[in-house]
Order: structure tokens, then C-alpha cells, then sequence
């Protein structure tokens, strides 16, 4: 099913090209919000250019960002003040997390680039006893539901590249450098996993084509 013609599509896409705008980063005050004021460890898994690592640290003792990207881990550091208390490693989110546990565990538009099932089970096992780990993820369009949801956002998404960029041509944020692909999972299949692998687990489907995940940890 295309949710709208391939002439709309092609001119929201010139046009979304010419304001870009960071539909992760629009999520990133909506996850500090999910947590406590104040916590001792993070980890942020697929940190890219670091934009969520930063503000975890605000409330962060420490913070562990990693990515499998060594050029936008590079722009990372580069982006954050020798004083901020973060870490950014070249890792695999799999196998080389850093020793923690922690805290807080967040993950933004990078589980789809991983197995789900077994990510979230190794990102269990790396959060601390009352820890939180927050999801940003991408799925597959499936249902009409889905489809319709997307057609919906796509006036407002090209209205917010608008306004955030006051109008005017821009570049791509530096956050947008990372590396993506599609998503596999449907959202229906992704609750289906999630809920096998974290009981409790509290799932959305949200605005520009994102579901959210929290789960606490007892």
C-alpha cells in the first residue's frame, strides 16, 4: 500500500531535503523526562554525534556513548567540552558495552540495526536493579493504521523542517550524518518481542514514523 502518490512523495522529499530537521532529537526532552532527576550511570547505545549523551549528562555522574560508526564517534567528541563527563567508544551494541550496570540505558533509532530480541535481552542484562531503559525505535509499515499514521505526519513533519529552519535552505544537522537503514519489524511484531523479553514493558506508536519503549527494571 503506498500512503501517498509518488509525484507528493517526491516533492515532500525535495522539500524535506531542503529544511531537514532531527526527528530523534525531537524525542530526546520526552525521554528525559521518563527518568529521574538525578542517577549515577547511562549508557546511550548508538549515541551517534552525541546530542543525547550531552543532555544525559546534565543529570549523569557519568555516561557511556557508544557506536559502531568511528567517523561519528569522532564528530562526537569532537561536538562535547573536554569537561562534560561522557565517554564515547567505537563498540558493538551486542558484544562490547562497556562494564556497567546502569542506570539509565537509551537507545534511539538504532535497535532496528540489531537483532531485537536479543538486543533488548543483552540490554537487560546491563541495567542496574530499579534502572529505566528507554527505546526510540522505527518500524515497518504493516497496517492501514500504520499507514494512515504516516500520512498524517508528512504535512506536519515538512510544516516543523519549516518552521525550525525559519523558512530558509539548510544543511543537515550533524546528527543526521549517521549511518540508517529501514526498518524490518512491524510494530505489532516489535510489542510481540518486547513483551516476551521484558514484561511490563510500555510501547507507543508516536508522530514521524517512531514507537517509544520503556521498561523498568525491579
Amino acid at each position: 500500500m503506498t500512503p501517498l502518490p509518488h509525484r507528493v512523495l517526491r516533492a515532500l522529499d525535495q522539500f524535506n531535503a531542503a529544511h531537514p530537521w532531527d526527528h530523534n532529537a525531537h524525542y530526546h526532552q520526552w525521554i528525559l523526562r521518563q527518568l529521574p532527576k538525578r542517577f549515577d550511570s547511562a549508557l546511550d547505545i548508538g549515541s551517534g554525534s552525541g546530542d543525547l549523551v550531552r543532555l544525559l549528562a546534565t543529570r549523569a555522574n557519568d555516561v557511556q556513548g557508544i557506536d559502531s560508526d568511528p567517523m561519528i564517534i569522532s564528530r562526537a567528541q569532537r561536538l562535547t567540552p573536554a569537561a562534560t563527563p561522557v565517554t564515547f567508544t567505537v563498540a558493538d551494541a551486542l558484544t562490547g558495552i562497556p562494564a556497567g550496570p546502569y542506570n539509565v540505558i537509551t537507545c534511539v533509532a538504532a535497535i532496528h540495526h540489531l537483532p531485537f530480541t536479543e538486543a533488548l535481552t543483552v540490554f537487560r542484562q546491563h541495567l542496574a536493579p530499579g534502572g529505566t531503559l528507554v527505546v526510540v525505535g522505527l518500524s515497518r509499515a504493516q497496517t492501514a493504521g500504520d499507514h494512515l499514521l504516516g500520512v498524517a505526519a508528512s504535512p506536519l513533519n515538512a510544516a516543523t523542517g519549516w518552521l525550525k529552519n525559519k523558512g530558509r535552505r539548510a544543511p543537515r544537522p550533524a546528527s543526521m550524518t549517521a549511518l540508517t537503514q529501514p526498518a524490518d519489524l512491524s510494530f505489532s511484531g516489535i510489542v510481540s518481542e518486547a513483551h516476551a523479553a521484558l514484561p511490563g514493558a510500555r510501547l507507543r506508536r508516536r508522530l514521524f514514523w517512531r514507537y517509544t519503549l520503556v521498561w523498568h527494571r525491579h
